[in-house]
């Protein structure tokens, strides 16, 4: 009897285990598509997702997501873009800031630009972009700009807080560490949602 209980509870880890890694893989999978994906469907807003800032100089990677929602703003994809992030230990100024005055300095004028100051990750920025938006009265339809890496999660963040997400990331590579620290995100945001996820991050 002893025995064959230890085989049955074998046989339950190995079948759990093996429905995780299915499911990771899945998702992997899923993360990996959706970094491929280019959706530059019209939008109430461009909501570009915060990224390190130097003393008010976006850093590359901030740079490349700004450039990139200028160029669907310019191409008439929404009539606003949302800048995101606040401050990091040590900031002078905030993500958000630092993105509104690189668009202003690119020819953006100020009245459509909106400002995010104190989102402090992806679930805090879209929640009070969410609210932007609205306030701004084009409905809850955004075009949110990021790596391609972190499309997945955005846009199911979006959802999570109703708004209609499309994603149009950046020409940037992604890392397999990227990737796959995206994935367990993912995969752990699916389970017990993004806003609790947002509390461990």
């Amino acid at each position: 009897m002893p025995f064959l209980v230890l085989r049955w509870a074998l046989r339950i880890l190995f079948t759990g285990i093996s429905l995780v890694v299915l499911y990771v893989g899945v998702t992997f999978a899923q993360v990996w598509m959706a970094s491929r994906q280019d959706d530059t469907s019209p939008a109430a807003a461009i909501v570009v997702m915060g990224a390190a800032q130097w003393n008010g100089v976006p850093s590359p990677v901030l740079k490349g997501r700004l450039d990139h929602a200028l160029e669907l703003y310019r191409a008439g994809a929404a009539p606003i873009i949302v800048v995101t992030g606040g401050k990091q230990t040590g900031d002078a100024v905030t993500q958000g800031y630092s993105g509104f005055r690189y668009l202003r300095d690119q020819g953006v004028p100020e009245s459509a630009i909106r400002v995010e100051i104190e989102g402090t990750n992806s679930f805090e920025e879209l929640s009070a972009s969410a609210v932007i938006v609205r306030q701004a009265g084009g409905g809850d339809t955004v075009l949110i700009v990021t790596d391609p890496y972190h499309a997945l999660r955005t846009e199911s963040i979006a959802g999570e807080l109703g708004l209609r997400a499309h994603v149009s990331p950046t020409r940037a590579p992604s890392t397999f560490q990227e990737m796959f620290r995206e994935t367990i995100a993912v995969s752990i945001g699916r389970v017990i949602g993004y806003r609790r996820l947002s509390s461990f991050t």
